[in-house]
């Protein structure tokens, strides 16, 4: 199945199979097959869409796929090391299963305790709250490693109450704000801001920052 990468203020979303395919408009310079290691549709258009950003040049457009690889942490990762090893679990899990693409992708999200609890309280605000962000991992066949995090945000008391006591958050967000299967549509940050800020870009941008290594060679990183 083949999915064309959509513009940029597309909110648009699907359920994926486990070989979903998306084939850009743009073109890379370098890689054929890019592989995600999830088949959620949001991340792997964030990883198409990035990657298009970044290589914009020559070359035929390539083939962005997702698939199924455990990431190795709790559903759900509550501390920044925790995401960090999921998206890296992911991405050498997807090498091992398809060693002949040209980049692994991991996208992992997760949550924190906020390391300045007391600042809150001090200003008026409540009981601590959870941050929460989304580490990403590109491992290019080379062997090249870039990897980024998201922007970070912090949820609100009820979802983090629940969150701490065991739930998902993608599932946390669906008994706060209502809704189904929201960790494929617009999560948490879109609820949040009321889409001002959408789940696909928020992902893209850091996908973007950790090709930073791959699109500057001749640099150490």
């Amino acid at each position: 199945m083949l999915l064309e990468a959509t513009p940029p203020t597309s909110t648009s979303a699907r359920t994926a199979t486990k070989t979903d395919t998306i084939t850009m408009t743009d073109t890379l310079t370098l890689p054929k097959t890019i592989l995600v290691a999830s088949t959620n549709p949001v991340k792997i258009l964030a990883a198409a869409r990035a990657f298009a950003r970044m290589f914009p040049q020559a070359g035929p457009p390539p083939a962005v796929r997702g698939l199924s690889v455990p990431s190795g942490v709790p559903d759900q990762p509550l501390s920044d090391a925790t995401t960090l090893q999921g998206a890296r679990n992911r991405v050498e899990g997807a090498r091992a299963a398809e060693p002949g693409a040209d980049y692994w992708v991991g996208i992992e999200g997760g949550v924190d305790e906020d390391p300045y609890p007391d600042l809150g309280s001090e200003l008026g605000g409540g009981a601590a709250l959870l941050q929460s962000f989304a580490w990403v991992v590109v491992l290019g066949r080379d062997g090249t490693v870039g990897k980024a995090r998201t922007a970070m945000y912090y949820l609100p008391g009820e979802t983090s109450a629940l969150v701490r006591g065991g739930m998902e958050l993608g599932r946390a967000d669906e008994v706060v704000f209502g809704g189904v299967n929201t960790k494929q549509k617009n999560g948490s940050v879109g609820l949040l801001t009321g889409n001002v800020v959408e789940r696909r870009g928020y992902y893209e941008e850091a996908v973007v920052l950790a090709l930073i290594p791959f699109r500057n060679r001749e640099l150490s990183f």
